[in-house]
């Protein structure tokens, strides 16, 4: 709890509010101590799964918003990142996130994976690929053809396709597709 409370402006009113509090929830900055990758809802479940599954890897925290139909991973503070896809935004410095208390995975509101206080946070070469591999199984079940698997972007032929996911470095100057 002292790691994710140290994000909020006062951490023991944060904690407070966690445990006795009426809404339970806290405002929390992001982009200093983990940044947090917002992802549509029926993309981002998929992709807590797949992480969940992996053998050899820690997933980081993942917070689901049922109310806004989006899910967030927090990954480790990336300020010349830019994450590129459909319903997806990054959110750094200068921004908030409302979190429950460590501990709720209930509500529409609640962790999918909540932080284990130690500070792990998700891979985000790791979230990438999974985002890639669960954006192009959601683009086949919906009928669309499978999003590039480069950096180099498609021809527009004025079809809708399905989820592309796309992560540029701009310190390292490269994308990764």
């Amino acid at each position: 709890m002292e790691w994710l409370a140290a994000a909020s402006e006062d951490p023991g009113a944060c904690k407070e509010e966690w445990q006795n509090g009426i809404t339970g929830v806290a405002l929390l900055a992001a982009g200093r101590f983990w940044d947090v990758l917002i992802v549509p809802e029926q993309l981002g479940l998929r992709v807590a799964d797949l992480l969940e599954e992996l053998p050899l890897v820690e997933p980081g925290p993942c917070l689901l918003d049922t109310r806004r139909r989006h899910v967030g991973f927090l990954l480790p503070p990336e300020p010349q990142t830019m994450w590129i896809g459909t319903g997806m935004r990054l959110l750094g410095a200068g921004t908030w996130i409302t979190a429950p208390a460590p501990h709720c995975r209930w509500g529409a509101l609640r962790w999918l994976v909540p932080p284990d206080g130690s500070g792990t946070l998700t891979m985000p070469e790791v979230l990438e690929v999974a985002l890639q591999r669960c954006a192009s199984e959601l683009s086949r079940l919906q009928g669309h053809p499978a999003p590039p698997t480069h950096s180099r972007a498609a021809p527009d032929d004025g079809q809708p396709d399905g989820p592309q996911v796309a992560r540029h470095c701009a310190a390292r100057g490269h994308a990764h597709p």
